[in-house]
């Protein structure tokens, strides 16, 4: 839940973004500079935040005491999932952590990830408990903690947000979804689904996340709130609609389910579960809805843009890229 230190929304004197390259940082820079809201985009080239030795000190001199830090930096899984990408993660808020020993700012909004709850405790809402069951899930786990201890100290309001599925133009991760489904759809005419594609998520389209961003860098909003869209679709659902839209012909394919490996001790019914599945040949189907009623407790004036809406606006994107990229 959030709470709202900015009794109305008001920019703040600047915002500093953490992350410059990202797909995230380079729209909340968008909708930042249409808000006419002062902003500097800081960017491993600048600023290499895995030395905190040297990042720290240099981060802690750009730091003004009216800023708010929008920190975005972090290795996505699709770097890898293995100790040495968690351990460059930590590194990076080891550095933020460290400039604000002695710098202090005036707001502080981290984007975390939704990685850090257990999936098999539904509908998921901020209230629910963190559990990473992987390195990626403990990444996020160990940053939103390290954050919170030294902003307490300072009485620095810290706003966690936990984004679901984010779609969108410009999205270079290819992650199982919305983003594969339109890439797919354009450059091949077909979309692969796992089993029946069945299993339903969040899938928030980017300009919904960052316009929720905006909200609390300008409401100075402390506590955590869930970037999700609900109800929660299907994957199929998704697919049809990337077909409905696709400016050429694509078939749906259905392949087997591929099975996960098992990372922590699960309860005897889960585990019958999982082996009667595995003599199905399938992988457990997993659902993930959310509550998301404290978004509009927080922004009442907040609607989401239809999936229909966002995946036409997808296509629309890509088409003139790979129009110029051919000879």
């Amino acid at each position: 839940m959030l709470t709202h230190r900015n009794a109305a929304p008001t920019n703040p004197s600047r915002v500093l973004i953490l992350g410059a390259r990202g797909f995230l940082a380079s729209h909340l820079h968008r909708t930042l500079e249409a808000a006419g809201v002062n902003h500097r985009m800081l960017g491993s080239a600048e600023l290499d935040l895995t030395q905190p030795e040297v990042a720290g000190g240099k981060l802690a001199a750009i730091i003004e005491p009216q800023d708010t830090i929008v920190m975005m930096s972090a290795l996505t899984p699709d770097k890898g999932r293995d100790y040495h990408v968690f351990i460059r993660n930590v590194l990076m808020v080891d550095s933020v952590c460290r400039a604000l020993e002695t710098a202090r700012c005036g707001h502080f909004v981290y984007l975390s990830s939704d990685a850090v709850y257990d999936a098999d405790k539904t509908p998921l809402d901020e209230d629910s408990t963190r559990e990473p069951v992987d390195l990626y899930a403990l990444t996020h786990t160990a940053r939103e903690m390290m954050l919170a201890s030294v902003l307490a100290k300072n009485d620095i309001p810290l706003c966690v947000l936990r984004p679901s599925n984010i779609y969108g133009p410009g999205d270079t991760h290819n992650n199982y979804g919305p983003n594969r489904f339109v890439r797919t759809a354009l450059d091949e005419g077909r979309i692969v689904l796992f089993g029946k594609g069945e299993e339903r998520r969040s899938h928030l389209y980017v300009g919904d996340a960052m316009a929720l961003v905006r909200g609390v860098i300008l409401r100075r909003s402390a506590g955590t709130l869930n970037l999700a869209f609900s109800p929660a679709l299907s994957f199929l659902n998704v697919a049809e609609v990337v077909q409905r839209n696709c400016p050429r012909a694509v078939r749906l394919e259905f392949a087997p389910r591929t099975i996960q490996p098992v990372h922590r001790p699960y309860k005897p019914t889960q585990v019958f579960r999982f082996l009667y599945n595995l003599g199905r040949r399938i992988g457990p189907i997993v659902h993930r809805p959310y509550a998301v009623s404290a978004i509009f407790e927080a922004f009442p004036d907040f609607r989401y843009t239809p999936l229909e809406t966002g995946i036409a606006a997808q296509l629309a994107a890509l088409q003139p890229a790979k129009a110029e990229a051919k000879p």
